[in-house]
């Protein structure tokens, strides 16, 4: 068994889906809004806004906004093969990866938060909130593509209150 810490994380899920269609999901604007976020903007290199179906390239930047959380999270694509692996810096100094495998019948997606400090605080609010936020994210993103259904809040206004980061489980 790895051992566990709290510098990273990994999330594992299979969804009945192809690993284009997922790759659709995490690689273009278009589809990252689709089950994620109210939000998604992808610039190039030369400063030209990537088309929402556009794919995701390294080297582009982002800038995205989610449902019912007032900041935005601003990152760089560190990685997009085009095919079934992506990583971007998340979280200030932090990676995301995401990668894809078909199994037959559905596609494994592996999901690892990386280089998270361990200070009290970036245990909490980065090792415990994005790891719970992933959970969430990665189970709605399989309602999505397999019942239809989207499972985040968008009909209640959660950001006055305080810990509803922490509190609700469809943030």
């Amino acid at each position: 068994m790895e051992k566990l810490s709290f510098d990273s994380f990994t999330k594992k899920i299979h969804i009945k889906t192809s690993v284009d269609k997922l790759y659709w999901c995490w690689g273009t604007a278009e589809g990252i809004c689709s089950w994620f976020l109210q939000d998604a903007t992808y610039t190039d290199a030369t400063k030209t806004v990537r088309t929402p179906k556009e794919h995701v390239q390294k080297g582009d930047t982002y800038v995205w906004k989610w449902h019912n959380w007032d900041s935005t999270e601003e990152g760089k694509v560190l990685a997009a093969n085009g095919i079934d692996f992506l990583e971007v810096s998340f979280a200030d100094d932090c990676k995301v990866s995401v990668s894809l495998e078909d199994k037959g019948t559905a596609t494994l997606l592996t999901l690892t938060q990386a280089n998270i400090p361990t200070d009290e605080e970036s245990k909490l609010n980065i090792h415990y909130g994005c790891s719970n936020g992933w959970t969430f994210w990665l189970t709605n993103l399989k309602a999505y593509l397999e019942y239809g259904i989207l499972l985040n809040e968008t009909e209640f206004d959660l950001r006055k209150i305080p810990l509803s980061g922490f509190q609700f489980v469809n943030m």
